[in-house]
């Protein structure tokens, strides 16, 4: 049945999967090539990512363990939920079935809300290393790295559990999406806002708050003790991660505070999102997958150089050889400087 997009909420009496929204040609066409957009710069990124971590032995350490588990987070909807709702597209529905529906709306949550855990253990991973790093190497050994990321995806699991108890998997018509429905139960809406996205945000503000006061104090030399001050690649190293935690929650909050709006009062403040804002929310959400790879192309010299060396390898067929012994000399020179305290050693390492 096709309807228009503003009585959506008025057709309660009507499955979702039967709701199809009667809108002009050039919107199915601009979402559907936003999306593409989306889903070729997010695989192609998120690989670059991951190989070069795997091939530059710099880059692979325990603070690269987040980054990469970070990087597959994105890949997850690029690979399925994201071409589910190209198809959803085409056909202006769903017409794929109930399992497809859940398990996309299931991955869809898995990569948000282990894209924000993975996120918050960066910015803590960073804490440590700057402000707390004689207990760096003991807190982050490679064991315990790996140990922190399967606790980050276990409990990302754990926190999807209830949105099959609640059903609040659904699909929407209004952005070609099989995703969290928020009217479904406002006590869970707002318990997935708080715990997934604001408590996330607050702790990575606290720690990037913490490493700037930090850095600060270090560069006008606040405290006569600092010797050594940072030079403008330990800035860039952090800087680059302070980035991603911007851009996630530039992207996600519009979508989690019509969230938070609707979940208290659904009857009233439901009605009075715009269409377009609420569409724009979530696909701006989407893009948000894409971009990490971009930033650390950006504003990361070994993550860029590397980046040069693998669409070059591509040519070569030397792609999944590590790198050789002559970029022992790029190592040396990219050697963080350490920051010497009377009671800790302050460090930026690369990202």
């Amino acid at each position: 049945m096709k309807i228009n997009g503003s009585r959506l909420m008025n057709s309660s009496s009507l499955s979702p999967h039967e709701i199809t929204l009667n809108r002009p040609p050039w919107v199915a066409t601009t979402l559907g090539s936003f999306l593409i957009f989306t889903i070729v710069v997010d695989i192609l990124g998120n690989l670059l990512v991951i190989f070069s971590v795997y091939r530059n032995k710099k880059l692979r350490n325990a603070g690269n363990i987040f980054v990469v588990s970070l990087a597959v987070a994105d890949l997850v909807v690029a690979v399925y939920p994201y071409p589910l709702v190209l198809v959803s597209i085409v056909h202006n529905g769903w017409n794929l079935g109930f399992v497809h529906c859940q398990l996309s709306g299931f991955l869809m949550g898995l990569s948000v809300i282990g894209s924000i855990f993975n996120i918050t253990g960066i910015a803590m991973n960073r804490y440590c290393y700057i402000c707390h790093s004689l207990k760096y190497d003991k807190l982050y050994s490679d064991k315990n790295s790996l140990c922190y990321v399967l606790l980050i995806w276990i409990l990302t699991v754990v926190a999807l559990v209830p949105n099959f108890y609640v059903g609040s998997l659904q699909y929407d018509p209004r952005v070609y999406s099989c995703t969290f429905a928020q009217l479904a139960s406002s006590a869970y809406t707002i318990a997935v806002v708080f715990f997934h996205f604001i408590l996330p945000i607050m702790i990575v503000t606290y720690c990037y708050l913490r490493i700037w006061i930090l850095v600060i104090q270090v560069r006008r030399r606040v405290k006569p003790e600092f010797r050594p001050k940072l030079t403008s690649h330990d800035i860039r190293n952090f800087v680059t991660m302070f980035v991603v935690f911007v851009l996630f929650a530039v992207c996600w909050a519009p979508l989690n505070f019509i969230g938070l709006a609707v979940a208290i009062d659904p009857g009233r403040v439901a009605p009075l999102i715009p269409e377009w804002f609420f569409v724009s929310s979530y696909f701006m959400a989407y893009f948000n997958s894409c971009l990490n790879a971009i930033v650390y192309g950006l504003l990361n010299q070994n993550f860029r150089r590397e980046y040069k060396k693998i669409i070059i390898s591509l040519c070569t067929a030397r792609m999944f050889f590590p790198e050789s012994s002559n970029d022992a000399a790029d190592r040396i020179k990219s050697k963080p400087s350490p920051l010497m305290t009377n009671n800790n050693q302050v460090k930026v390492d690369s990202v």
